[in-house]
């Protein structure tokens, strides 16, 4: 029997510019798949419409560019694939594994902070059990969220394997009640994620280890949907010398600037990809 061809993908959300730490991500899903033949697949994570903004997609492209890190096939946006994601949807809804939230997040705030709300800090399945009422799902905006006790219940609790060779299990703890689309949103990004990932054949998940929290919910999801089970790399993250997180948010400095400054974009990519970093930043877990 053939082994499957290794082919990874990057994956950025168009909500600003990418810094040293996308750029690292990227290298290392760019030479894994490289290496071992296979193919390297860009994806645009557009599904949040008050943060993603075309001209960033166009600037995560020219970044990829100047790296040297050409994709395999034309990018992938998911903006454009949202009857993948309400089809699966539709199948949870069919199985009785999902069920509408009508919670606001202020909802959910008063939830948790009252006595015996939610010592864990996750949702306190406010709406889990409700009637259903499709008039008020017509006119009432609302979630869709996992049962995940009956999901846990169908599929298990099922665990993921590391490139390294290191296997995970998923504790119970680690699943909620998670939202898979809301009013705003075609689908979360466990869903969309997990529907891509399949849909594009790949079979290694290259990201940053602040996502590994990430991974029991779409394994469960892989396992009710009936999806393959890719491995997973989760890298460390790059650190400014001082722990501070790359943050667009804090300004983290740029690939563009770095770029206009006269950096030469291939050669930062192959540094990177053989896991050394520039002057001034490190790796780390914060």
């Amino acid at each position: 029997m053939a082994l499957a061809m290794t082919v990874t993908r990057f994956a950025p959300s168009p909500t600003g510019l990418l810094h040293l730490g996308h750029a690292y991500s990227a290298a290392i899903s760019h030479r894994l798949a490289r290496d071992a033949g296979g193919k390297f697949l860009v994806r645009i994570d557009d599904l949040d419409p008050g943060r993603c903004r075309p001209e960033f997609v166009d600037a995560i492209l020219d970044d990829l560019d100047w790296l040297g890190l050409a994709p395999d096939a034309a990018p992938l946006v998911q903006s454009q694939r949202t009857g993948l994601y309400q089809a699966a949807l539709d199948r949870l809804k069919a199985a009785g594994l999902v069920y509408p939230c009508f919670c606001t997040r202020a909802d959910i705030a008063q939830a948790l902070s009252a006595p015996h709300g939610g010592a864990t800090g996750t949702y306190p399945g406010t709406c889990r059990g409700l009637p259903d009422d499709p008039d008020r799902r017509a006119s009432t905006p609302h979630s869709w969220r996992l049962d995940a006790a009956k999901a846990i219940d169908g599929a298990g609790l099922p665990g993921w394997k590391e490139v390294d060779g290191a296997k995970f299990s998923t504790r119970r703890d680690q699943i909620d009640d998670a939202i898979l689309a809301r009013k705003d949103a075609p689908a979360s990004y466990h869903l969309s994620c997990v529907v891509d990932d399949a849909d594009s054949g790949v079979t290694r998940v290259v990201r940053g280890v602040d996502l590994r929290s990430s991974t029991p919910i779409q394994r469960l999801l892989q396992a009710l949907l009936g999806l393959p089970e890719p491995v997973y790399l989760h890298h460390p993250l790059v650190l400014h010398d001082d722990g501070r997180r790359l943050a667009k948010r804090d300004r983290a400095p740029t690939l563009a600037a770095m770029r206009d400054a006269g950096v030469d974009g291939g050669a930062l990519a192959d540094t990177l990809a053989q896991g050394r970093l520039p002057l001034g930043f490190r790796f780390g877990d914060a």
